[in-house]
């Protein structure tokens, strides 16, 4: 529950940070930056006393960190520019259905009737919550939503295709490397995108990103990670479903977003929607 509440609160950090008037190039630079030294030491502590990596072992972890935390990150964030951190949240707890999708379309899985019970209900909650903000904030609304679902499929993709990855390094050496691989591109990209002047920001971007680095980033990780060793990846699961009523309480207390019937509503359906989807066999 703690790993869950922390990383919901990734997206208040950002919204606050935007206030700043940083753009979401460089505010995701200094976020990979200060963790870079963090997912560095794991990977490091993860791969002691374990064999080399071989080509086809590199070659799919720089796959897997570009599109599950690099290209994930970077959407995220750049839609949070325009939507409230509790749509975010909502649209990104859909990815155990996109994944699940990706199974159905690549490999013919087949989609149960509870499950797409709980996805036609989870659906619903999150279209709920869009069409109240669209009537409010207008179409900027939509370009929002529609890269933060980019980056739920762009992560669904990272874990449909990290599976035999995992079995061969482990979670955590595979995690550590990963994210890695997507700070260093994170990097990368400001210092192809942005003039170095760009990097000079108010000091609150500054204090923001390490805490975005540290205790919604790498702290979290480790605590899923800790979570699942102790009581299975089902029962983590269940206690995550704490995390977009978290980013709903925080938006509300700390960004003074509204909280109406509507997000109520949405919230709820959402949250149903995948205990259902996640119960079925």
């Amino acid at each position: 529950m703690a790993g869950a509440v922390a990383f919901s609160g990734k997206a208040i950090i950002v919204k606050l940070a935007y206030r700043h008037g940083v753009d979401a190039v460089t505010l995701i630079m200094y976020r990979m930056l200060f963790a870079l030294p963090l997912f560095l030491a794991m990977a490091w502590w993860a791969s002691r006393g374990q064999a080399a990596l071989t080509r086809r072992d590199r070659l799919g972890v720089l796959g897997l960190g570009f599109c599950g935390y690099y290209l994930a990150s970077f959407l995220d964030f750049a839609g949070l520019a325009y939507i409230t951190a509790s749509l975010e949240r909502l649209i990104l707890y859909l990815t155990p259905t996109l994944v699940l999708l990706i199974g159905w379309m690549l490999y013919r899985r087949r989609v149960g009737r509870t499950q797409a019970l709980g996805m036609v209900v989870s659906y619903a909650g999150v279209l709920l919550v869009f069409g109240h903000e669209v009537g409010l904030e207008g179409h900027d609304v939509a370009w929002g939503s529609l890269l933060v679902f980019l980056s739920a499929i762009s992560y669904a993709v990272y874990l449909s295709y990290s599976g035999e990855l995992v079995q061969r390094l482990g979670s955590l050496r595979l995690v550590g490397l990963a994210t890695s691989v997507a700070c260093v591109l994170c990097i990368g990209q400001f210092l192809l995108l942005r003039p170095l002047a760009a990097a000079q920001v108010a000091p609150e971007v500054i204090w923001l990103s390490l805490l975005n680095a540290t205790a919604c980033t790498a702290v979290p990780v480790l605590l899923v990670m800790m979570a699942i060793e102790r009581v299975g990846a089902g029962a983590t699961a269940q206690a995550g479903m704490v995390g977009p009523m978290s980013t709903i309480l925080m938006g509300v207390w700390l960004l003074g977003e509204p909280f109406t019937a509507w997000v109520v509503a949405g919230t709820v359906l959402v949250l149903l929607g995948i205990f259902v989807f996640s119960r079925a066999r």
